[in-house]
Protein backbone atom coordinates (compact mmCIF):
# COMPACT_ATOMS: atom_id res chain seq x y z
CA UNK A 1 0.00 0.00 0.00
CA UNK A 2 1.19 3.57 -0.97
CA UNK A 3 1.82 6.25 1.38
CA UNK A 4 -0.52 8.42 -0.27
CA UNK A 5 -3.26 5.91 -0.04
CA UNK A 6 -2.83 5.97 3.52
CA UNK A 7 -3.92 9.79 4.12
CA UNK A 8 -6.86 11.58 3.91
CA UNK A 9 -8.17 14.12 1.38
CA UNK A 10 -7.12 16.78 3.32
CA UNK A 11 -3.26 15.55 4.46
CA UNK A 12 -2.88 14.63 0.47
CA UNK A 13 -4.12 18.19 -0.58
CA UNK A 14 -1.77 20.13 1.98
CA UNK A 15 1.33 18.43 0.76
CA UNK A 16 0.29 19.33 -2.86
CA UNK A 17 -0.78 22.87 -1.86
CA UNK A 18 2.73 23.12 -0.43
CA UNK A 19 4.58 22.46 -3.61
CA UNK A 20 2.53 24.54 -5.53
CA UNK A 21 2.61 27.69 -3.36
CA UNK A 22 6.67 27.23 -2.68
CA UNK A 23 8.33 29.36 -4.56
CA UNK A 24 5.94 32.30 -3.61
CA UNK A 25 6.92 31.64 0.21
CA UNK A 26 8.87 34.21 1.77
CA UNK A 27 12.53 33.44 2.41
CA UNK A 28 15.96 32.56 1.18
CA UNK A 29 17.24 28.71 0.21
CA UNK A 30 17.95 28.64 4.35
CA UNK A 31 14.16 29.22 5.04
CA UNK A 32 13.16 27.27 1.55
CA UNK A 33 14.95 24.03 3.04
CA UNK A 34 13.52 24.11 6.65
CA UNK A 35 10.30 24.62 4.88
CA UNK A 36 10.88 21.55 2.98
CA UNK A 37 12.32 19.22 5.92
CA UNK A 38 8.90 20.87 7.69
CA UNK A 39 6.07 19.31 4.73
CA UNK A 40 8.09 16.20 5.26
CA UNK A 41 7.86 15.50 8.80
CA UNK A 42 4.07 16.41 7.97
CA UNK A 43 3.88 13.61 5.46
CA UNK A 44 5.26 10.97 7.59
CA UNK A 45 2.80 12.00 10.53
CA UNK A 46 -0.45 13.33 9.10
CA UNK A 47 -2.80 15.09 10.98
CA UNK A 48 -3.09 14.53 14.76
CA UNK A 49 -5.87 11.83 15.20
CA UNK A 50 -7.60 10.09 18.44
CA UNK A 51 -4.73 7.79 18.90
CA UNK A 52 -2.74 10.21 20.28
CA UNK A 53 -2.99 10.37 23.88
CA UNK A 54 -2.94 14.50 23.38
CA UNK A 55 -5.28 14.52 20.30
CA UNK A 56 -8.30 11.90 21.65
CA UNK A 57 -10.94 14.26 22.13
CA UNK A 58 -9.69 16.70 19.05
CA UNK A 59 -8.99 14.12 16.24
CA UNK A 60 -8.35 16.47 13.32
CA UNK A 61 -7.99 13.16 11.05
CA UNK A 62 -11.84 13.20 10.89
CA UNK A 63 -12.79 16.76 11.77
CA UNK A 64 -10.44 18.60 8.69
CA UNK A 65 -12.17 17.11 5.74
CA UNK A 66 -10.60 19.47 3.43
CA UNK A 67 -7.56 21.47 3.31
CA UNK A 68 -8.12 24.94 2.26
CA UNK A 69 -5.56 26.45 -0.35
CA UNK A 70 -2.63 28.52 1.90
CA UNK A 71 -3.21 32.20 1.84
CA UNK A 72 0.27 33.71 0.44
CA UNK A 73 0.08 37.17 -1.65
CA UNK A 74 -3.63 37.99 -0.32
CA UNK A 75 -4.64 41.68 -0.47
CA UNK A 76 -8.41 43.10 -0.10
CA UNK A 77 -9.49 47.00 0.27
CA UNK A 78 -10.24 47.12 4.12
CA UNK A 79 -10.77 50.84 6.23
CA UNK A 80 -9.73 51.52 9.74
CA UNK A 81 -13.45 51.77 10.81
CA UNK A 82 -14.08 47.82 10.13
CA UNK A 83 -11.39 46.89 11.88
CA UNK A 84 -11.68 49.01 14.90
CA UNK A 85 -15.37 47.41 14.70
CA UNK A 86 -13.83 44.00 14.82
CA UNK A 87 -11.65 44.80 17.60
CA UNK A 88 -15.14 45.60 19.47
CA UNK A 89 -13.82 47.22 23.26
CA UNK A 90 -10.33 46.29 22.04
CA UNK A 91 -10.06 49.36 19.75
CA UNK A 92 -10.44 52.05 22.84
CA UNK A 93 -7.25 50.85 24.61
CA UNK A 94 -4.63 52.63 23.67
CA UNK A 95 -1.78 50.59 22.28
CA UNK A 96 0.78 50.14 19.64
CA UNK A 97 -0.75 48.33 16.78
CA UNK A 98 0.56 46.03 14.73
CA UNK A 99 -2.07 44.57 11.77
CA UNK A 100 -2.01 41.26 9.59
CA UNK A 101 -4.90 40.67 7.30
CA UNK A 102 -5.24 37.31 5.74
CA UNK A 103 -1.66 35.76 6.84
CA UNK A 104 -0.09 39.42 5.62
CA UNK A 105 1.05 42.75 6.99
CA UNK A 106 -1.00 45.69 6.59
CA UNK A 107 1.49 48.79 7.02
CA UNK A 108 -1.13 50.68 6.45
CA UNK A 109 -2.86 50.39 9.59
CA UNK A 110 0.04 49.49 11.93
CA UNK A 111 1.21 52.16 14.51
CA UNK A 112 5.17 52.70 14.57
CA UNK A 113 6.03 52.87 18.15
CA UNK A 114 8.72 54.97 18.66
CA UNK A 115 10.56 53.54 21.95
CA UNK A 116 13.78 52.91 22.52
CA UNK A 117 14.71 49.64 22.44
CA UNK A 118 11.74 47.80 20.97
CA UNK A 119 12.37 46.04 17.99
CA UNK A 120 9.04 45.12 15.98
CA UNK A 121 9.74 43.42 12.72
CA UNK A 122 6.74 41.71 10.46
CA UNK A 123 7.89 38.15 9.93
CA UNK A 124 7.93 38.17 5.99
CA UNK A 125 11.28 40.91 6.30
CA UNK A 126 12.79 38.98 8.58
CA UNK A 127 12.67 35.73 6.17
CA UNK A 128 14.64 37.96 3.79
CA UNK A 129 18.10 36.90 2.47
CA UNK A 130 19.52 39.23 4.46
CA UNK A 131 17.08 39.51 7.89
CA UNK A 132 17.37 38.01 10.67
CA UNK A 133 15.95 34.35 9.69
CA UNK A 134 17.09 32.70 12.50
CA UNK A 135 14.19 34.49 15.07
CA UNK A 136 11.65 33.02 12.71
CA UNK A 137 12.66 29.60 13.78
CA UNK A 138 11.83 27.00 16.75
CA UNK A 139 12.68 23.45 18.02
CA UNK A 140 9.80 21.32 16.17
CA UNK A 141 10.41 18.16 19.23
CA UNK A 142 7.04 18.89 21.20
CA UNK A 143 5.63 15.53 21.81
CA UNK A 144 2.30 14.94 20.12
CA UNK A 145 2.14 18.15 18.44
CA UNK A 146 5.16 18.02 15.99
CA UNK A 147 2.42 17.87 12.82
CA UNK A 148 0.65 20.75 13.96
CA UNK A 149 4.43 23.05 13.79
CA UNK A 150 5.48 21.11 11.10
CA UNK A 151 2.99 22.83 9.19
CA UNK A 152 3.38 26.15 10.53
CA UNK A 153 7.00 26.16 9.61
CA UNK A 154 6.36 25.15 6.35
CA UNK A 155 3.14 27.48 5.37
CA UNK A 156 4.28 30.56 7.50
CA UNK A 157 3.67 33.62 5.68
CA UNK A 158 3.98 36.52 8.22
CA UNK A 159 3.92 37.38 11.29
CA UNK A 160 5.12 39.95 14.50
CA UNK A 161 9.11 39.55 15.37
CA UNK A 162 9.57 41.68 18.85
CA UNK A 163 12.59 42.43 20.70
CA UNK A 164 12.34 44.69 24.04
CA UNK A 165 16.32 45.62 25.37
CA UNK A 166 17.39 45.00 29.09
CA UNK A 167 15.09 47.23 31.52
CA UNK A 168 13.01 48.75 28.79
CA UNK A 169 9.52 49.21 29.85
CA UNK A 170 7.15 49.25 27.33
CA UNK A 171 4.71 52.66 27.42
CA UNK A 172 1.61 51.07 26.19
CA UNK A 173 0.15 47.34 25.61
CA UNK A 174 1.29 46.31 21.45
CA UNK A 175 -1.73 44.91 20.18
CA UNK A 176 -1.34 42.27 17.23
CA UNK A 177 -4.42 42.25 15.23
CA UNK A 178 -4.94 38.90 13.29
CA UNK A 179 -7.72 39.49 10.89
CA UNK A 180 -9.17 37.01 8.36
CA UNK A 181 -11.58 39.04 5.28
CA UNK A 182 -11.02 36.22 2.19
CA UNK A 183 -14.25 35.87 0.75
CA UNK A 184 -13.13 32.07 -0.16
CA UNK A 185 -11.95 29.82 2.70
CA UNK A 186 -7.98 30.17 3.32
CA UNK A 187 -5.43 28.66 5.58
CA UNK A 188 -3.86 31.65 6.94
CA UNK A 189 -0.44 30.93 8.83
CA UNK A 190 1.90 33.02 11.25
CA UNK A 191 4.36 32.94 13.25
CA UNK A 192 5.07 35.25 15.76
CA UNK A 193 8.61 35.92 18.25
CA UNK A 194 8.48 37.76 21.77
CA UNK A 195 11.59 38.19 23.21
CA UNK A 196 12.03 40.16 26.31
CA UNK A 197 16.08 41.19 27.63
CA UNK A 198 16.80 40.90 31.51
CA UNK A 199 14.39 43.22 33.17
CA UNK A 200 12.51 44.46 30.37
CA UNK A 201 8.33 44.80 30.83
CA UNK A 202 5.85 44.65 28.30
CA UNK A 203 2.14 43.78 27.68
CA UNK A 204 1.28 41.60 24.59
CA UNK A 205 -2.38 41.53 22.91
CA UNK A 206 -3.07 39.10 20.13
CA UNK A 207 -6.51 39.51 19.00
CA UNK A 208 -7.43 36.66 15.71
CA UNK A 209 -10.79 38.01 14.51
CA UNK A 210 -12.67 37.17 11.49
CA UNK A 211 -14.19 40.62 9.94
CA UNK A 212 -17.21 40.95 8.24
CA UNK A 213 -18.20 38.81 5.21
CA UNK A 214 -15.24 36.74 5.87
CA UNK A 215 -15.89 33.18 4.57
CA UNK A 216 -15.02 30.30 6.99
CA UNK A 217 -11.15 29.24 7.21
CA UNK A 218 -8.75 28.06 8.80
CA UNK A 219 -5.35 29.49 10.62
CA UNK A 220 -2.58 27.69 12.14
CA UNK A 221 -0.60 30.07 14.58
CA UNK A 222 2.68 30.07 16.48
CA UNK A 223 3.82 32.75 19.31
CA UNK A 224 7.32 31.98 21.08
CA UNK A 225 8.01 34.00 23.95
CA UNK A 226 11.15 34.29 25.36
CA UNK A 227 11.88 35.89 28.71
CA UNK A 228 15.30 36.84 30.29
CA UNK A 229 15.85 36.94 33.91
CA UNK A 230 13.61 38.91 36.24
CA UNK A 231 10.99 39.76 32.50
CA UNK A 232 7.40 40.19 33.26
CA UNK A 233 5.05 39.82 30.23
CA UNK A 234 1.65 40.05 30.05
CA UNK A 235 0.14 37.99 27.39
CA UNK A 236 -3.59 38.24 26.08
CA UNK A 237 -5.03 36.14 23.17
CA UNK A 238 -8.60 36.88 21.94
CA UNK A 239 -9.75 34.39 19.57
CA UNK A 240 -13.14 35.00 17.75
CA UNK A 241 -11.96 33.29 15.00
CA UNK A 242 -15.64 32.94 13.08
CA UNK A 243 -18.35 30.14 12.75
CA UNK A 244 -17.50 26.86 11.41
CA UNK A 245 -13.75 28.33 11.49
CA UNK A 246 -10.79 25.99 12.36
CA UNK A 247 -8.30 27.95 14.81
CA UNK A 248 -4.61 25.76 15.62
CA UNK A 249 -2.63 28.08 18.23
CA UNK A 250 0.37 27.35 19.80
CA UNK A 251 2.48 28.97 22.33
CA UNK A 252 5.96 28.14 23.35
CA UNK A 253 6.42 29.76 26.46
CA UNK A 254 10.64 29.53 28.52
CA UNK A 255 10.90 31.53 31.38
CA UNK A 256 14.29 32.95 32.66
CA UNK A 257 15.05 33.42 35.91
CA UNK A 258 12.70 35.49 38.64
CA UNK A 259 10.93 36.32 35.41
CA UNK A 260 6.54 36.31 35.65
CA UNK A 261 4.35 35.60 32.56
CA UNK A 262 0.81 35.89 33.18
CA UNK A 263 -0.85 35.13 30.48
CA UNK A 264 -5.02 34.86 29.29
CA UNK A 265 -6.99 33.50 26.67
CA UNK A 266 -10.78 34.35 26.30
CA UNK A 267 -11.75 31.87 23.13
CA UNK A 268 -15.44 31.92 21.61
CA UNK A 269 -17.72 32.42 18.34
CA UNK A 270 -15.20 30.08 16.90
CA UNK A 271 -16.15 26.31 15.06
CA UNK A 272 -12.79 24.47 15.75
CA UNK A 273 -10.02 25.67 18.52
CA UNK A 274 -7.23 23.93 19.70
CA UNK A 275 -4.74 26.10 22.00
CA UNK A 276 -1.87 24.33 22.71
CA UNK A 277 0.54 25.94 25.74
CA UNK A 278 4.01 24.66 26.36
CA UNK A 279 6.04 26.05 29.26
CA UNK A 280 9.20 25.70 30.62
CA UNK A 281 10.87 26.80 33.74
CA UNK A 282 14.74 27.66 32.69
CA UNK A 283 15.73 29.79 36.12
CA UNK A 284 14.98 29.29 39.31
CA UNK A 285 12.72 31.90 41.36
CA UNK A 286 9.94 32.45 37.88
CA UNK A 287 6.27 32.48 38.26
CA UNK A 288 3.72 31.48 35.94
CA UNK A 289 0.13 32.41 35.80
CA UNK A 290 -2.28 31.19 32.42
CA UNK A 291 -5.23 31.78 33.06
CA UNK A 292 -8.74 31.48 30.33
CA UNK A 293 -12.58 31.69 29.63
CA UNK A 294 -13.65 29.79 26.95
CA UNK A 295 -17.60 30.29 25.98
CA UNK A 296 -18.70 27.60 23.16
CA UNK A 297 -22.70 27.46 21.81
CA UNK A 298 -24.46 25.18 18.55
CA UNK A 299 -21.78 22.41 18.20
CA UNK A 300 -18.59 24.52 19.18
CA UNK A 301 -15.25 22.66 20.08
CA UNK A 302 -12.55 24.12 21.96
CA UNK A 303 -10.31 22.35 23.25
CA UNK A 304 -7.24 23.84 25.39
CA UNK A 305 -3.86 21.50 26.11
CA UNK A 306 -1.32 22.65 28.12
CA UNK A 307 2.08 21.41 29.54
CA UNK A 308 4.26 23.06 32.61
CA UNK A 309 7.77 21.96 33.17
CA UNK A 310 9.16 22.68 36.32
CA UNK A 311 12.30 21.94 34.98
CA UNK A 312 14.16 23.69 37.96
CA UNK A 313 14.35 24.07 41.75
CA UNK A 314 11.73 27.40 43.47
CA UNK A 315 9.12 28.25 40.44
CA UNK A 316 5.93 28.67 41.02
CA UNK A 317 2.85 28.02 38.26
CA UNK A 318 -1.05 29.00 38.17
CA UNK A 319 -3.89 27.40 35.61
CA UNK A 320 -7.11 28.79 35.87
CA UNK A 321 -9.58 28.07 33.05
CA UNK A 322 -13.44 28.24 33.03
CA UNK A 323 -15.66 27.50 30.38
CA UNK A 324 -19.22 28.47 29.53
CA UNK A 325 -21.10 25.60 27.07
CA UNK A 326 -24.34 25.48 25.68
CA UNK A 327 -26.69 23.21 23.07
CA UNK A 328 -23.69 20.81 22.16
CA UNK A 329 -20.51 22.54 22.66
CA UNK A 330 -17.86 20.31 23.12
CA UNK A 331 -15.22 21.48 25.60
CA UNK A 332 -11.60 20.18 26.93
CA UNK A 333 -9.41 20.89 29.23
CA UNK A 334 -6.03 18.97 29.81
CA UNK A 335 -3.60 19.97 32.02
CA UNK A 336 -0.29 18.61 32.46
CA UNK A 337 2.48 19.90 35.27
CA UNK A 338 5.58 17.99 35.24
CA UNK A 339 8.40 18.20 38.10
CA UNK A 340 11.73 16.79 37.79
CA UNK A 341 13.88 15.41 39.78
CA UNK A 342 16.00 18.35 40.72
CA UNK A 343 13.07 20.81 40.93
CA UNK A 344 12.97 20.58 44.81
CA UNK A 345 10.77 23.61 46.18
CA UNK A 346 8.13 23.85 42.83
CA UNK A 347 4.67 25.24 43.75
CA UNK A 348 1.78 24.40 41.02
CA UNK A 349 -1.52 24.92 41.28
CA UNK A 350 -4.52 23.90 38.43
CA UNK A 351 -7.86 24.26 37.92
CA UNK A 352 -10.44 23.86 35.42
CA UNK A 353 -14.14 24.04 35.58
CA UNK A 354 -17.02 24.12 32.82
CA UNK A 355 -20.47 25.39 33.84
CA UNK A 356 -23.18 23.40 31.36
CA UNK A 357 -26.21 25.27 30.03
CA UNK A 358 -27.59 21.94 28.26
CA UNK A 359 -27.74 18.62 28.54
CA UNK A 360 -25.97 18.17 25.03
CA UNK A 361 -23.01 19.86 26.06
CA UNK A 362 -19.98 17.98 26.98
CA UNK A 363 -16.72 19.15 28.67
CA UNK A 364 -13.68 16.29 28.91
CA UNK A 365 -10.73 17.10 31.65
CA UNK A 366 -7.89 15.71 32.10
CA UNK A 367 -5.16 17.51 34.78
CA UNK A 368 -2.16 15.55 35.21
CA UNK A 369 1.01 15.14 38.13
CA UNK A 370 3.54 14.05 36.82
CA UNK A 371 6.14 14.53 39.84
CA UNK A 372 9.88 13.02 40.52
CA UNK A 373 11.21 15.73 43.38
CA UNK A 374 9.66 15.07 47.18
CA UNK A 375 9.94 18.70 48.52
CA UNK A 376 6.66 20.02 46.44
CA UNK A 377 3.67 21.95 46.47
CA UNK A 378 1.12 20.83 44.05
CA UNK A 379 -2.48 20.17 43.38
CA UNK A 380 -5.11 20.25 40.70
CA UNK A 381 -8.52 19.80 40.13
CA UNK A 382 -12.08 20.18 37.85
CA UNK A 383 -15.24 20.34 37.73
CA UNK A 384 -18.27 20.49 35.70
CA UNK A 385 -21.46 21.49 36.44
CA UNK A 386 -25.19 23.30 36.20
CA UNK A 387 -26.25 26.35 37.22
CA UNK A 388 -27.07 26.09 41.28
CA UNK A 389 -30.85 26.18 41.82
CA UNK A 390 -30.78 26.89 45.11
CA UNK A 391 -28.80 30.32 43.94
CA UNK A 392 -31.14 30.83 41.32
CA UNK A 393 -34.01 30.63 43.75
CA UNK A 394 -32.10 32.91 46.60
CA UNK A 395 -32.13 35.73 42.83
CA UNK A 396 -35.70 35.23 42.11
CA UNK A 397 -37.09 35.58 45.78
CA UNK A 398 -35.93 38.96 45.83
CA UNK A 399 -37.57 40.26 42.55
CA UNK A 400 -34.96 39.38 39.95
CA UNK A 401 -36.28 37.96 36.86
CA UNK A 402 -34.93 34.09 35.94
CA UNK A 403 -33.26 35.33 32.68
CA UNK A 404 -31.48 38.35 34.61
CA UNK A 405 -30.44 35.55 37.46
CA UNK A 406 -28.93 33.21 34.90
CA UNK A 407 -27.03 35.85 33.56
CA UNK A 408 -26.00 37.16 36.83
CA UNK A 409 -24.69 33.63 37.98
CA UNK A 410 -22.91 32.96 34.81
CA UNK A 411 -21.18 36.34 34.34
CA UNK A 412 -20.01 35.55 38.05
CA UNK A 413 -19.12 32.09 37.06
CA UNK A 414 -16.77 33.61 33.95
CA UNK A 415 -15.12 36.35 35.77
CA UNK A 416 -13.23 34.86 38.56
CA UNK A 417 -11.10 34.10 34.98
CA UNK A 418 -11.33 37.61 33.35
CA UNK A 419 -10.11 39.27 36.98
CA UNK A 420 -6.79 37.47 36.83
CA UNK A 421 -5.77 40.01 33.93
CA UNK A 422 -4.39 43.19 35.84
CA UNK A 423 -4.13 45.83 33.35
CA UNK A 424 -8.19 47.23 34.59
CA UNK A 425 -8.80 49.05 30.98
CA UNK A 426 -7.93 45.52 29.42
CA UNK A 427 -9.83 43.29 31.79
CA UNK A 428 -13.06 45.65 31.39
CA UNK A 429 -13.15 45.22 27.86
CA UNK A 430 -12.49 41.26 27.80
CA UNK A 431 -15.18 41.09 30.31
CA UNK A 432 -17.88 43.36 28.10
CA UNK A 433 -16.92 41.36 24.96
CA UNK A 434 -17.36 38.26 26.87
CA UNK A 435 -20.62 39.32 28.36
CA UNK A 436 -21.76 40.08 24.99
CA UNK A 437 -21.40 36.48 24.21
CA UNK A 438 -22.81 35.06 27.21
CA UNK A 439 -26.27 37.05 26.90
CA UNK A 440 -26.12 34.92 23.38
CA UNK A 441 -25.45 31.79 24.64
CA UNK A 442 -28.09 32.19 27.67
CA UNK A 443 -30.41 33.95 25.53
CA UNK A 444 -31.82 30.71 23.71
CA UNK A 445 -31.48 28.44 26.81
CA UNK A 446 -34.93 27.50 28.93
Amino acid sequence: MTLASTRTKAEQALSRSFEAVAAELPGGRAIAEARKAAIGTFAALGLPHRRLEQWKWTDLRSALKEALPPAVNERHELSASIIDAALEELAAIDAHRMVFVDGRHAPQFTTQADLGGLEVTPLAEALRPDGSASDALTDQSITGNEAVVALNTAFMTDGALIRLAKGVRLDKPLLLLFARSAREGRLVTLRNRIVLAEGAEATVIEAHLALPGAAAGQTNTLTDVRLGPGARLAHVKCTLAGERASHLATWLATLGQTSVYRAFQLTAGSGLVRNNIFALFKGEGAKLDISGAFLGREVEHIDTTLVVDHAVPGCESRELFKGVLADRAHGVFQGKVIVRPNAQKSDGKQMAQALMLSPDAEFDSKPELEIHADDVVCGHGATAAEIDEDLLFYMRARGIPVAQARALLIESFIGEAIDKVEDERLRVALAQMAKRRLTGLTAAQP
